[in-house]
């Protein structure tokens, strides 16, 4: 089996939510935070033949970029990654599952209360206004009309903020839930964004199956 392209970055990135990774038979791969406050699922190309426990993903990427064109045959306890040339390979060992954070249960998501769209532009707009502030929290707020992200700091009311109005709706007359940004590791695209009043949101990805689900922290507030 060859691994295509989208699906080594989609791996990439899904190492930058967890460190470990635990792959089902099939076309879905999932990841979950070890803090449990982020979760990931796509679907990808490839259909892999079994269970595949990885404990370090970085390195077993690594692993891969050691070939070229790297092709993958699974055994019951390792898989060996060869070249396109058959001269050179690498014999990967899995790791046992009870050593892996993974999802238990298929997310479920909540009816949604707001609802906007997120563009890769407005997104990468928000995360270096965050490194150029030094802050670590969006805020979302609005109206049943209008919907604002600021990058801001709640618990200092004289801190500079950068804001940017996006297109979306609402139920709720008031609000303002909050994002810790270092939790916002999607990959780059566009996104339909959806928040519930239980403190979950959820982001998908408007060209592909790619999803996102991320707590969002305590301190957001509502009203009716």
């Amino acid at each position: 089996m060859e691994l295509s392209d989208n699906t080594i970055q989609l791996l990439k990135n899904f190492a930058s939510i967890n460190s470990n990774i635990l792959i089902r038979q099939g076309n879905s791969i999932n990841t979950i935070s070890e803090a449990k406050n982020i979760l990931a699922s796509a679907t990808v190309a490839e259909s892999f033949p079994q269970e595949i426990g990885i404990y370090d993903l970085n390195e077993f990427l690594s692993v891969l970029s050691l070939v070229d064109k790297p092709r993958l045959k699974f055994n019951e306890d390792h898989v060996v990654v060869g070249d396109s040339t058959g001269r050179s390979k690498v014999r990967y060992f899995f790791s046992d599952k009870e050593m892996l954070t993974s999802p238990k249960k298929e997310a479920a998501m909540p009816e949604a209360d707001v609802k906007f769209h997120l563009d890769n532009d407005t997104l990468n707009r928000v995360k270096r206004a965050a490194s150029a502030l030094g802050h670590n929290e969006l805020m979302v707020t609005g109206d049943e009309t209008n919907v604002a992200l600021t990058v801001t700091s709640s618990d200092n009311s004289t801190s500079n903020t950068f804001s940017i109005d996006v297109q979306g709706t609402s139920k709720l007359n008031k609000y303002s839930f909050v994002f810790n940004i270092s939790n916002l590791k999607m990959l780059s695209g566009n996104y339909e964004v959806e928040i519930s009043t239980r403190l979950i949101s959820q982001f998908t990805n408007s060209d592909n199956s790619l999803k996102y689900w991320i707590a969002l922290e305590k301190n957001s507030k509502y009203g009716d």
